[in-house]
């Protein structure tokens, strides 16, 4: 196919779920070697389009004609694959010749190769999630399709995957369309950038380029409709005063001055709504202005899962204007080591040092701060109709819309809103009190773009400290002065940047293969090698257990005190009730540390 050549084009196209219109009268084209990356905010439509594309869903106005012999493949955000299936059947099923051909099993191979699967006899079942993601991603590429869709391809994927599919997409001859909140990953793979957004007058802005060159046309647009909506105001400003003398519309040329003035103010209010639906989130941290060198000192801490090293001997100093990054794989420690900074949890050895009065702020991923059957208004303002920020009232209304809630969604329970609007509601709730360090746990799972740059301006611009815990490239890049990677098996290291860590990275994977592939060959008698993975069940029971032991551990701590009280000291009963609950609760703490051991050992065995 030739460069200019169309695959599909959309005319016209308008889409409404109930009364909530997501985009309207998009006029669009994508072209082959054209590699798209599609963005926008959340609700305006990315994902929709995709399975509009895709003939999943139609378009409720307008047409999408593809070009005849297209092929045209999607890949969703959730995998759908039978268990009771290798790897290899799963790759097979979507190809046309169910039989092995040997060219092409060869093709298969090598592609399922590049991607980490050196077998495909590994059983579906014994895939974690980042594996099933990379298996989804392998079946779309062995179609072999002139169009590829792609929904958030990089959901699930360790950093190692990351780079793999960056690789893949970034060959010059392949073409694509993917929505993504990445922005490394846009910037590394993409020649062209879509965004869906309401603030634009054809309903999204194009750039032909890559995400950085789409940033700077995008600021030249945002200055422009800027610049415009003061000509427009200084005109209609001229046109209203001379509408106000009373002229007398008896001349062609009065008439038309008229209908000219009324046109005017029509197209300022048009240009001012969008310039209004332009406002992000106005995400800001209270900081106490402390100006002490070191706010927090760890030295030599180490922390122990029953007998599993999560990290040791590890120093941290926090000074304020400093922001650390934290990485590492799932299970590492990375959120105990916060809570262990917070004070929420204490280190097996070593020791935290906190300056007088330290004011922290705790940022969880798992949103546990957030009661889901409070309605959105009591869960912003939970002392009536105002809250206090930085020192003066403001209205619940103005404090949801401040936070891009619109004041329909106020009666709504928390439950209701999406992931990202939950996020956008616990920062709602940090930014009304004062910290001297913010930890921050995943701050930018499902938050969209918009809301994501704010965030990261509020930050930069946050004189205290800051650690965070993030699996955003850009977002760690532009914020941090150094990165902390924690293994899984009790060893940390620090590292100044990202490119810095995944080299290293790379380079211990690489001596890693080395020395299986030696291994290998030395074992001439051998069976031949499964890839072994553990069950997504098990990898996901591994990913949470480490909370729920917290929780556990939490609730046996509740209980003593609560038997500690001198109205329970004297209640026979009640004390015989809560002993009763007591030993329950500490038997569930066990059992919990005999399975995570189970998890580890079974991961370590596959691992070897």
């Amino acid at each position: 196919m030739t460069h200019s050549e169309l695959l599909v084009s959309c005319s016209d196209i308008s889409k409404s779920y109930a009364e909530r219109p997501l985009f309207s009268g998009l006029n669009l084209g994508f072209h082959a070697q054209e590699r798209t990356g599609l963005i926008g905010p959340n609700g305006s439509g990315k994902s929709t389009l995709l399975k509009i594309l895709a003939g999943i869903e139609v378009a409720d106005t307008g047409q999408v004609i593809p070009k005849g012999d297209i092929r045209l493949v999607y890949l969703s955000q959730s995998e759908d694959f039978s268990f009771n299936q290798s790897v290899e059947q799963a790759l097979w099923e979507v190809l046309p010749d169910k039989h092995p051909d040997p060219d092409m099993f060869a093709k298969i191979s090598k592609i399922a190769d590049q991607a980490g699967f050196h077998s495909l006899d590994a059983q579906v079942s014994t895939l974690s999630g980042g594996w099933i993601k990379r298996l989804a991603i392998v079946r779309a590429l062995v179609q072999e399709p002139d169009l590829l869709l792609l929904d958030e391809p990089t959901n699930h994927l360790d950093i190692e995957g990351i780079v793999w599919l960056e690789k893949t997409l970034a060959r010059p001859d392949f073409t694509f369309v993917l929505v993504s909140h990445d922005r490394a990953f846009l910037e590394n793979v993409t020649n062209k950038i879509v965004e869906l957004n309401k603030l634009y007058p054809d309903g999204f802005l194009e750039v032909k380029g890559n995400y950085s060159l789409f940033l700077e046309k995008r600021e030249e647009f945002s200055a422009s409709q800027g610049k415009l909506e003061q000509v427009l105001a200084n005109k209609t400003k001229r046109e209203i005063e001379w509408l106000r003398r009373g002229p007398k519309a008896r001349t062609t040329k009065a008439k038309s001055r008229i209908n000219a003035a009324h046109a005017l103010q029509d197209e300022l209010g048009e240009v001012r709504s969008r310039n209004q639906n332009n406002k992000a989130a106005g995400i800001e941290f209270s900081a106490t202005g402390r100006k002490t060198k070191k706010l927090l000192q760890a030295e030599g801490i180490s922390l122990k899962r029953k007998k599993k090293s999560l990290f040791h001997s590890l120093d941290i100093t926090l000074s304020p204007g400093s922001c650390l990054g934290i990485m590492g794989s799932n299970g590492a420690g990375k959120s105990s080591l916060l809570q262990i900074l917070s004070g929420d949890i204490a280190p097996d050895k070593g020791e935290v040092r906190r300056a007088d009065g330290l004011k922290i702020i705790y940022f969880d991923q798992g949103r546990e701060q957030l009661d889901q059957d409070k309605s959105l208004k009591d869960a912003l303002c939970p002392s009536g109709d105002q809250v206090v920020f930085q020192g003066r009232p403001l209205h619940v209304v103005s404090w949801a819309k401040r936070m891009r809630f619109t004041p329909e969604q106020l009666p709504l329970p928390v439950s209701k809103l999406s992931g990202g609007e939950q996020s956008r509601l616990l920062i709602a709730r940090l930014m009304l009190e004062t910290a001297d360090v913010l930890l921050l746990d995943e701050p930018t799972n499902d938050i969209d773009i918009p809301t994501l740059e704010i965030l990261e301006q509020s930050l930069s611009e946050f004189p205290g400290a800051i650690v965070l815990i993030s699996h955003d490239r850009m977002f760690l890049n532009n914020l941090c002065d150094n990165l902390l990677f924690l293994d899984g098996q009790g060893e940390s290291t620090y590292f100044a940047d990202i490119s810095q860590c995944l080299d290293v990275l790379v380079r211990q994977k690489k001596t890693r293969q080395s020395e299986s592939e030696s291994k290998e060959t030395d074992k001439t008698h051998a069976k031949p090698a499964r890839p072994c993975k553990m069950s997504y069940k098990d990898q996901r029971e591994l990913e949470s257990i480490e909370k729920d032991i917290e929780k556990a551990e939490q609730a046996v701590a509740d209980l003593k005190e609560e038997m500690s009280l001198p109205e329970v000291v004297v209640d026979a009963q009640k004390l015989e009730d809560l002993c009763a609950r007591l030993s329950q609760a500490e038997e569930h703490v066990q059992k919990l540390y005999e399975r995570w051991d189970e998890l580890e050992k079974l991961a370590e065995k596959l691992r070897m």
